[in-house]
């Protein structure tokens, strides 16, 4: 079965834009292993993902908009994909593969939205946009962490991207031994900071950094040690394909073996040191922000010579391009937002010249409590328009990148046909999206696939707090989970200033914390007297003392949606913050 079905291996990197990589002009980047890769495939030039990590992994998971599918936000209670639709996993086992997730997620912590409840049978993950964020285990420092590995936390020796590498090894090999096919997702938290990375790829950096450095504009010192540390990390990420490619020639798996290799966003250091000739980086609409890599490599795949394919391409194309490759039949034939690249691939035919793409996603609420007006409200207005080699951004700016690539001259006044279409293809598409734009996704609860479970503040509606550092210095913000009540009972809510692990009292601080390559900074003590809990209309209050480390409370609900909010009070009932972490449970 498995010579009939080819592999299917999904890489996809964080944070790396379209220019950190040596093969794309980077005077300094040391990517060997994925410039072969590069020379090796057949590469989409002008391919776009979203401007943030979850828009792209939803709309590579289910082929569809962000808009359309929920997931538009790193966190804020909106970056989660919604539990009806089908993930490429699901389609995948579907067909008679097993199917592997190895390192990010980034769609869901939570049931019914974790790898685990969305096609993965195996899942080795952590929680939310990157380790160290908020819901991850505490202090995980990249190095020896503790991961989650199908439903249970583990701990795992080595290197992060070393480790997600060499455990999907281990996983291939025993599909391949008992002649089964497998789709394997291999999304590397990696170059996304913090940048801590091993010592010999940063020492194999800074030769290569220093050699080249003269080709670079003026950098401090800081902004230098920086980048050195983030090419340290793609060079890491660099040496995992090598062996990974290798591997894949060992067990004789190469020739039937489909990679796509891409990244998720805009780089973060580009626009300092190399951006490949764009305006732009992660966060941004410029062209700098979307426009990454897409390699596609599969030797017995019929695609002709390596090749540059021109035409506009995107995430959502992914997924459509699979089930054509690899012969996927879809039990749930719902439209997609994406097509088709086979042809292409192929050689068969050109990507439609006259294809228009829209983007959007959900803007950083930075404040302190949820509005009906956040910025992680989608809006019309903070979309991108691509065709051909037009830009419209935010529905007023309009840039020709054949004439100006940097974007630095606005001509929509000198071409408002071009503009008039685009606009109307704007609208056209927000009337199709925006029923689903604002919808929020709820987290389940007392479902016995996630009993007990924890809530974490990454999930409070439009407010972001997603960081273990949030935490430690003990940021004043608060908000509220859009829950769902699987079963009526009898609840137990237990409300936290830091997780169970850290072993911390309420009004404790942390301490500081020197970490393999880096350290964390001493937190900050809150002066917590009292803890409140507001669900299904119900405003439940308790004191606490500086012995207790939680302040518990046990509730009954009925079956249905329900919001819960919490607070922590000083000792005049001043409120200081929610709690960033909740671990509850359906007793009985």
């Amino acid at each position: 079965m498995a010579a009939s079905k080819p592999n299917v291996i999904v890489i996809i990197t964080d944070d790396q834009g379209y220019g950190d990589l040596a093969c794309h002009g980077n005077p300094v980047a040391l990517t060997p292993n994925l410039d072969r890769l590069h020379r090796e495939s057949v590469r989409f030039t002008d391919f776009h993902v979203a401007p943030m990590c979850t828009p792209t992994r939803g709309q590579l998971m289910t082929g569809l908009d962000a808009a359309r599918n929920g997931a538009v936000n790193v966190s804020s209670g909106r970056s989660l994909l919604r539990p009806d639709l089908q993930t490429m996993a699901d389609l995948f086992k579907e067909n008679g593969y097993r199917t592997g997730l190895f390192g990010k997620w980034h769609l869901g912590d939570n049931y019914p939205y974790r790898p685990e409840d969305r096609g993965f049978e195996e899942s080795l993950w952590f929680p939310s946009s990157h380790i160290s964020s908020l819901p991850d285990y505490w202090e995980n420092d990249y190095f020896d962490d503790i991961y989650c590995h199908n439903g249970t936390r583990e701990r795992y020796r080595g290197y992060c991207t070393e480790v997600f590498f060499r455990e999907a090894k281990a996983w291939m090999k025993d599909r391949s031994d008992a002649d089964e096919p497998f789709f394997a997702y291999l999304p590397t938290n990696a170059p996304h900071a913090p940048l801590w990375v091993p010592k010999e790829d940063r020492d194999a950096v800074e030769k290569t950094f220093a050699a080249g450095e003269h080709l670079l504009p003026a950098l401090t010192p800081d902004q230098r040690g920086h980048i050195v540390r983030f090419l340290a990390m793609i060079r890491n990420v660099d040496t995992q394909v090598g062996q990974l490619r290798a591997f894949l020639r060992e067990q004789d798996l190469e020739r039937n073996t489909a990679i796509l290799f891409m990244t998720d966003n805009g780089s973060t250091f580009g626009t300092l040191y190399y951006n490949a000739g764009m305006r732009g980086a992660k966060c941004s609409l410029w062209e700098g922000g979307h426009r990454v890599p897409c390699f596609v490599h599969w030797p017995d795949g019929k695609l002709g010579a390596p090749r540059d394919i021109g035409g506009l391409t995107q995430a959502q194309d992914i997924l459509p391009t699979l089930i054509e490759l690899c012969g996927l039949e879809r039990k749930r034939p719902t439209p997609l937002d994406g097509i088709s690249l086979a042809p292409a691939l192929r050689g068969e035919e050109a990507v439609p010249e006259e294809r228009m793409l829209t983007m959007n996603y959900s803007r950083m609420p930075f404040t302190d409590y949820p509005t009906p007006d956040s910025h992680s409200r989608l809006r019309r207005e903070g979309a991108a328009v691509l065709w051909k080699r037009w830009r419209l951004l935010e529905a007023t700016a309009l840039y020709d990148l054949e004439r100006d690539p940097l974007q630095e001259t606005n001509v929509i006044d000198r071409h408002p046909e071009i503009a008039a279409r685009m606009l109307g293809a704007l609208d056209e598409w927000w009337q199709g999206v925006e029923p689903a734009a604002h919808e929020i996704q709820r987290i389940v609860i007392g479902n016995e696939k996630e009993n007990p479970m924890m809530l974490s503040a990454c999930e409070w509606t439009d407010v972001f707090v997603d960081q273990q550092r949030q935490v430690r210095i003990g940021e004043r913000k608060n908000s509220y989970w859009h829950l769902e009540v699987e079963r009526a009972g009898t609840y137990t809510f237990e409300l936290r200033r830091w997780p169970r692990e850290s072993g911390l009292k309420l009004t404790e601080a942390c301490a500081h914390t020197v970490l393999t390559d880096g350290e964390m900074p001493e937190g900050v003590a809150l002066p917590i007297a009292r803890a409140r809990l507001l669900i299904n209309r119900h405003l439940h209050v308790r004191p606490v003392t500086p012995l207790d480390d939680a302040a518990a409370f046990t509730v009954d609900l009925p079956a249905g949606p329900t919001l819960l909010h919490t607070w922590f009070d000083d000792a005049r009932h001043q409120p200081l913050c929610g709690a960033y972490y909740v671990y509850l449970s359906r007793q009985g």
